[in-house]
C-alpha cells in the first residue's frame, strides 16, 4: 500500500560481511595506532616478523597498553596453517621472555591482542629456564658510551642511577658504569635496523625509560 510503512523486507536489509563488520570492530576498540595490519602488502614471514617486532618495541615505549596485531588466518598457506601466523605467535613468546609482551591472548581466528609489559620489565633480570637459556642482550663494549653525545650519555647515567636505586644498590661509579652498559644494550634492541635517525630514537628511549622508572 503506497505511502504506508512496515519492517523491511529481509533482502532489503544491509549486509555486512564477517571481513568487514571485524575490521569495523577492530577500528573502534583500538584505533590505527593500536592496530597492526600484517596482512597488508602480503609480506614474507622474516618482513613480517621483522615488522611485529620493531612496532611491538616501538609500541612499548610508547606505553601504547594493550594492541592488536592482525595476522590472517592463512586459509591460502600449505596445509591451511597461516605461516606468518605461526611466527607471530613464536615471537610473542619469545618477547614475553625479554619484557617486552606480558600476555597474549586470541582475539579472532586471525588476530591477537597483546598485552605490552611496562618499560621497567625490559631492564628487570631475566630469568633461565631450565629447558632452555633465555640470553641476555649481546654485551657493549664501554667505549661505546664516549660515542654518544654528552646530553645522552649523562641522561643514559641518570637512568642507571635510577635502576640501581630501585634495586637497593650502593651508586658507586664501576656498578654505575656496568649498568650504563646494561641499560644501553637493553635499548638498543628496541632500535630498528632500519632506522634512519638511530640517535634520535636512543634519545627518545632513555627518556622514556627514565620517565617509566620515575612513575614507578
Amino acid at each position: 500500500m503506497a505511502g504506508s510503512s512496515g519492517p523491511s523486507r529481509p533482502d532489503m536489509m544491509p549486509r555486512h560481511s564477517g571481513p568487514a563488520l571485524a575490521s569495523a570492530s577492530n577500528a573502534a576498540c583500538f584505533g590505527p595506532a593500536r592496530t597492526l595490519d600484517l596482512r597488508t602488502g602480503l609480506p614474507s614471514v622474516a618482513d613480517a616478523t621483522a615488522r611485529a617486532e620493531a612496532w611491538l618495541r616501538d609500541r612499548q615505549m610508547a606505553r601504547a597498553g594493550t594492541v592488536l596485531v592482525i595476522t590472517g588466518r592463512g586459509l591460502n598457506s600449505p596445509g591451511g596453517i597461516g605461516a606468518i601466523r605461526q611466527a607471530v605467535l613464536r615471537l610473542l613468546a619469545r618477547l614475553r621472555r625479554v619484557g617486552v609482551v606480558d600476555a597474549v591472548r586470541v582475539h579472532t581466528p586471525g588476530s591477537v591482542v597483546v598485552n605490552l609489559a611496562p618499560i621497567s620489565a625490559l631492564f628487570a633480570p631475566r630469568a633461565r629456564s631450565r629447558r632452555r637459556h633465555i640470553a641476555d642482550p649481546l654485551p657493549v663494549e664501554p667505549a661505546r658510551l664516549s660515542g654518544l653525545d654528552a646530553a645522552t650519555r649523562d641522561e643514559l647515567r641518570q637512568l642507571a642511577e635510577q635502576s640501581l636505586a630501585s634495586l637497593g644498590a650502593p651508586l658507586m661509579p664501576r656498578f654505575v658504569e656496568d649498568e650504563m652498559l646494561r641499560q644501553y644494550a637493553v635499548l638498543l634492541e628496541c632500535v630498528a635496523p632500519d632506522e634512519t635517525d638511530p640517535a634520535g630514537r636512543l634519545r627518545f628511549l632513555v627518556a622514556a625509560a627514565r620517565r617509566a622508572f620515575q612513575e614507578g
